[in-house]
């Protein structure tokens, strides 16, 4: 369903984030995952602040808020940096701590302030680390596993098996990450019947915390993680799928999953603040985008 309201112009204030958020048909009392783009909204008098006030307002006591904040200073394509680069991060490591590592800055800025927003909490993963504000938080962060940190037992899966929703905040489409789920959990045959599933092995620090006793030190522990490929800022045909044969080169596959669902008939399109937005409920959009990507890698 496509709103047909235009965006207003003028400064968006919190009443008016409040109004267009209960009328894109954000659920009071559920859990919201959402992706932002806050440029898109408009100026904001408070700016992410109003933004996180108006969503939990608008969610009540009894939701929840879920954002991806990953990390500022992860290391997953450690391997393709420059030497000298690699050599410095290697000599003195920044661990992980998910109580105070900065989220990554290219995730935007609403991340970071619910990652710093008073009562939340974060899960564990380093590059796949999630933030949370509200009721559930704690059952929805629990224990994410260290290795597949967006499949089975992740903050996506509990999304999902709760029936709640995405939010679009002006992000762009590309940026849906339950449509990480969606790649984790499909069946593709490996080959010859399919193309299988690419896999990777990488490293992070983590800051050794059970040593330090609260020390301000630096001690480090180094983990290796196994998972499917979800992507390299260094390497861009890094994928855990074929993708380029079926939607082409240089077109981004997540957009293309997207755009079919809201074309399906999934969820709601409107306005927020100035921001073209969508809101999808997210157990369909996991089931659509599973089907999706099985039936082009099913089989051949």
């Amino acid at each position: 369903m496509t709103g047909g309201r235009k965006a207003a112009k003028g400064p968006v204030t919190y009443t008016r984030l409040r109004a267009d958020l209960l009328g894109l048909g954000v659920q009071p009392g559920g859990v919201l995952m959402v992706h932002a783009r806050l440029s898109a909204v408009g100026w904001v008098p408070g700016g992410a602040d109003t933004v996180v006030h108006a969503l939990l307002d608008v969610l009540g006591g009894d939701g929840t808020l879920l954002v991806l904040c990953g990390w500022e200073h992860q290391c997953y394509d450690l391997e393709r940096w420059r030497a000298k680069r690699r050599a410095a991060y290697l000599a003195e490591p920044p661990g992980f701590d998910p109580l105070v590592s900065a989220a990554d800055p290219e995730m935007g800025r609403l991340p970071e302030r619910v990652r710093t927003w008073p009562g939340a909490h974060r899960s564990r993963h380093p590059l796949g680390s999630f933030a949370a504000l509200g009721g559930r938080s704690r059952e929805l962060l629990a224990d994410q596993p260290w290795d597949g940190m967006y499949g089975p037992g992740s903050p996506l899966e509990r999304l999902v098996e709760a029936d709640r929703q995405v939010l679009m905040l002006g992000a762009p489409l590309e940026t849906a990450t339950l449509l990480h789920y969606c790649e984790a959990t499909a069946i593709v045959p490996e080959p010859p019947s399919g193309p299988g599933k690419r896999r990777v092995t990488y490293r992070m620090p983590l800051r050794d915390t059970s040593a330090l006793a609260g020390a301000h030190v630096n001690a480090v522990v180094w983990r290796e993680f196994s998972d499917f490929e979800t992507g390299s800022d260094e390497d861009s045909s890094a994928e855990v799928l074929p993708y380029g044969e079926v939607v082409g080169d240089d077109v981004d596959e997540f957009a293309v999953i997207m755009t079919d669902a809201l074309a399906a008939g999934l969820g709601h399109s409107g306005t927020v603040g100035r921001a073209t937005s969508h809101l999808l409920p997210a157990r369909e959009l996991s089931a659509f985008g599973r089907r999706w990507v099985e039936s082009r890698f099913g089989g051949r």
